[in-house]
């Protein structure tokens, strides 16, 4: 009783003889000093202050709560209730009453009768206090409780898509996966605008190859029932999409256009994704049948023209190049161009047998005839024209032109300033600079550049100023860089011999020198290019068998892993590198790609 002594007094002194309006100051200051016992936990102090306020005010939202948890510490759980029942009478609408009524039995250890009283509260449930209870049952760490107070929400509504939101976050959060995709699903069931939205749930729902399975079991169960209903074909070519399941996204995407009527566009993308994730022949396929099924604009062109294109990105990425299929590609050009004319709309199959020749076929003087006509052609959109000038100043620097290529470079960067095309061109002024050894010129626009806007410029920007940066900072005159680019740059002019002697020259030349591991992961890519599969690997195996590489390691054990699934099919060998990265280097940018190889080689259901 001493130690409450002060507190008596300071009450007193704060009470006696005040009107109204000085009674809740003092009421207030009471409060706030009770708070602060509570915060210290000097619970008897604050319940005694509690104590000494109206009834309205100890029952009240602001004062509530501190006094449960005070009386609650003290294991005065009855006196607990009988505060939370005053409350309940004084403010019989309040439905979140009836739930910290529960979980005052609960705290007391009476599992029984919170779990009735928590019954009690759903029962008396109405539609204006769902998401509030809901909201009380959440805070409360109580989730199964604000699932059920949900689903009692949507018998009242009589609706099955009502609340669907908030049970999907609660799905999440409990990890139960199988509620998600049945929960998302019934978004699109009355109202297929939910599309993107249910897209984008999905996306950040899902995590494995397990949670894909069932969304596509589902999808496909859904698809068979409702075969009228595109929304589900559509969610279903979509997750094909992001399981890199080309061949079944070109099945839906062909049934989507026969309903839709739209002429092949949707196999065309689909096609398009599979290019850039380079699964050819499920691009190759998904065009060839836009060709042949859809003969009239604007979608058979650009699928002759995308065909071809396809066929030559994949000689070119198959090792080694095939002399008789790159003479191949060039006849298709040329029939394409015979089928459809030489016209804007034709001029990037113009571009692309330019390429091959000069880079592919060694006809530099035909390539550059041929980028002319696109440079001169009437009615070419601006784009196509500047795309035809960065060719041509390409070409330029294979032939050892430097200077007519920047000139090249620098008008494209400014006709397309701040954009992608124009990024583009600048990052090829800066490797001619860095060919050329001009280092800090070649440093200050790639600066620029780590800024672009475009992912993949921003990252080779950032990947050649490290290289710069790294190599520079102790050999100011950068004299190993400069032997380095002077390899790279024979690499660009598709001089591998050349390259491949250079890289010898270089090691020996500068033993243990920071730029021992680039010099031989870009001797394994050029060992890979001619067909010396062994050594390309043995290469590599330098790089992952020194303790003192860490850079590059991660890249030289994916690299092998692909060569031995790739070129030398040893699939269990390339398995074992496969997990290799995902164990030893887990944050690498290869673990995701690993993790699908890995598995397919196991032989899991992808």
């Amino acid at each position: 009783m001493r130690c409450l002594r002060p507190i008596l007094l300071s009450v007193a002194l704060l009470t006696a003889a005040a009107p109204l309006h000085a009674q809740q100051e003092s009421e207030g200051s009471a409060i706030s000093l009770a708070r602060e016992y509570v915060r210290k936990g000097e619970n008897e102090k604050a319940v005694y202050l509690f104590g000494r306020l109206r009834n309205e005010e100890q029952t009240s939202p602001n004062v509530l709560p501190d006094y449960l948890a005070s009386l609650q510490a003290l294991k005065r759980y009855k006196d607990a209730e009988k505060l939370i029942k005053r409350a309940q009478r004084q403010r019989p609408d309040d439905p979140v009453l009836g739930v910290t009524l529960g979980l005052g039995y609960l705290k007391a250890g009476d599992e029984a009768a919170g779990q009735k009283q928590f019954e009690r509260v759903l029962g008396q449930l109405t539609a204006a206090q769902v998401v509030p209870v809901a909201m009380e049952f959440q805070r409360a760490g109580q989730p199964d409780w604000a699932v059920r107070t949900y689903l009692r929400g949507r018998e009242l509504a009589k609706s099955e898509t009502e609340y669907s939101p908030q049970l999907i976050q609660l799905y999440t959060q409990a990890g139960q996966q199988s509620k998600v995709v049945v929960e998302t699903l019934r978004l699109v069931q009355d109202d297929e605008r939910q599309l993107p939205f249910v897209r984008n749930m999905l996306q950040n729902t899902l995590q494995d190859d397990k949670d894909f399975a069932a969304l596509e079991k589902e999808l496909l169960g859904l698809v068979q029932k409702n075969p009228d209903r595109t929304v589900y074909s559509e969610l279903l070519l979509w997750l094909q999409v992001q399981r890199h399941d080309f061949t079944g996204a070109l099945v839906q995407a062909k049934a989507l256009d026969r309903r839709s009527r739209t002429e092949g566009q949707r196999v065309l993308d689909v096609a398009e994704i599979a290019r850039r994730n380079k699964d050819y022949e499920s691009a190759i396929q998904g065009y060839e049948y836009v060709a042949r099924e859809y003969k009239t604009p604007p979608w058979y062109a650009i699928a002759r023209q995308r065909l071809v294109q396809t066929r030559e990105e994949q000689v070119r990425n198959t090792y080694p190049i095939n002399p008789a299929q790159l003479q191949s590609l060039l006849q298709e050009y040329q029939q394409v161009l015979t089928d459809l004319g030489r016209t804007p709309e034709t001029a990037p199959v113009l571009r692309s047998m330019a390429s091959l020749l000069a880079f592919q076929l060694d006809q530099k003087a035909k390539a550059i005839t041929l980028l002319n006509e696109v440079i001169n052609m009437p009615r070419a959109s601006l784009d196509v024209v500047d795309q035809a000038k960065i060719d041509l100043a390409d070409i330029f620097l294979l032939q050892g032109e430097p200077w007519e290529a920047t000139l090249l470079y620098s008008q494209v960067e400014k006709s397309h300033k701040d954009t992608p095309l124009g990024y583009d061109a600048k990052l090829r002024n800066a490797r001619l600079s860095y060919f050329a050894g001009d280092f800090k010129l070649a440093q200050s626009h790639l600066d620029i550049l780590k800024q672009a806007t475009s992912r993949e410029i921003a990252n080779d920007a950032m990947q050649l100023s490290l290289l710069i940066t790294d190599n520079t900072s102790m050999d100011t005159a950068g004299v190993a860089l400069r032997d380095y680019a002077a390899v790279e740059q024979l690499v660009f002019q598709n001089k591998i011999p050349e390259a491949l002697r250079g890289i010898d020259a270089l090691l020996q030349k500068y033993p243990g020198h920071a730029l021992q591991d680039e010099s031989w992961y870009l001797k394994a890519q050029l060992q890979r290019r001619t067909g010396d599969y062994p050594g390309a690997l043995a290469t590599l195996e330098k790089i992952t068998a020194n303790p003192k590489s860490d850079v590059l390691s991660d890249d030289a054990l994916f690299l092998a892993a692909s060569i031995l699934e790739e070129n030398v099919q040893d699939r269990e060998k390339a398995q074992q590198l496969y997990n290799q990265v995902l164990v030893k280097f887990p944050g690498s940018i290869y673990v995701a790609e690993a993790r699908k190889r890995f598995r397919k080689l196991r032989g899991d259901a992808l």
